[in-house]
């Protein structure tokens, strides 16, 4: 692991847990990164939101677990296949990860449809292309489409030896398509394709329903006390959240 200087954040109301504090260990932003740098940062529990890598530092709470899922020994849940089938017709194409106005305003209808009370409804171009986007990363958009319409955008890392879920977002009225679900199960493939090790998911967080989804992908892996391993979180249940 290469030395890389750290930043620490003053405390302020976390995003996922209510009447929780929280605080980010940050790289500096004169640290230069890239993506082989990147693919070690993401092994020890970092994550990118736009330029900027980060990993939860709180002092009084450890529930945001980093979780991988191991690619050679995935195999989909009977919902998930059911997923793969409704979606047979659903073509992906592999694009830059660069500005499209028909991606941001897809953006914009899910935020205001899934997430209106958020700061990211009301992002300007500029915010939307930051937050995803990366002047460092190797990063691809996906587009899902649906009969010739946009359905939905994924946002990945392709790394060293694996790949980074970043973020996906999806039209509303299409939402009996699992497109959320889909996305994962398209990089999941994609990965194998590519010969990768793994699929990065952000973090678990157990009490909070829009991070708990993840424990529906087996077998999942948890970055606890600084090492990998299997989680025992009980029986995996479907995203309701799409």
């Amino acid at each position: 692991m290469i030395s890389v200087p750290l930043l620490i954040t003053a405390p302020h109301p976390c995003s996922y847990l209510e009447d929780e504090q929280a605080q980010s260990a940050f790289v500096s932003p004169s640290f230069e990164l890239n993506t082989a740098i990147y693919s070690q940062l993401i092994a020890h529990g970092f994550r990118r939101s736009g330029d900027n890598v980060y990993r939860p530092h709180c002092a009084q709470c450890s529930q945001c677990v980093p979780v991988r899922l191991p690619i050679a020994q995935f195999k989909p849940s009977r919902n998930q296949k059911r997923c793969l089938q409704k979606n047979q017709k659903t073509t992906v194409i592999i694009k830059p990860a660069v500005f499209e106005q028909a991606h941001y305003d897809l953006y914009l209808r899910y935020q205001n449809q899934r997430h209106a009370e958020g700061d990211m409804a009301n992002s300007s171009p500029d915010d939307y292309i930051s937050f995803l986007g990366s002047s460092w990363c190797n990063t691809q958009f996906i587009e899902f489409s649906i009969a010739d319409e946009l359905a939905a955008v994924a946002i990945i890392d392709r790394l060293d030896n694996a790949l980074s879920a970043v973020y996906t977002f999806f039209d509303p009225q299409f939402s009996s398509h699992s497109l959320g679900v889909y996305a994962v199960l398209w990089q999941i493939q994609y990965a194998q394709e590519q010969g990768l090790e793994w699929l990065y998911l952000g973090f678990w967080i157990a009490d909070c329903q829009k991070m708990n989804y993840k424990n529906q992908y087996q077998p999942l892996q948890g970055l606890i006390n600084r090492q990998w391993d299997f989680l025992n979180i009980g029986n995996p249940v479907d995203n309701i959240n799409g």
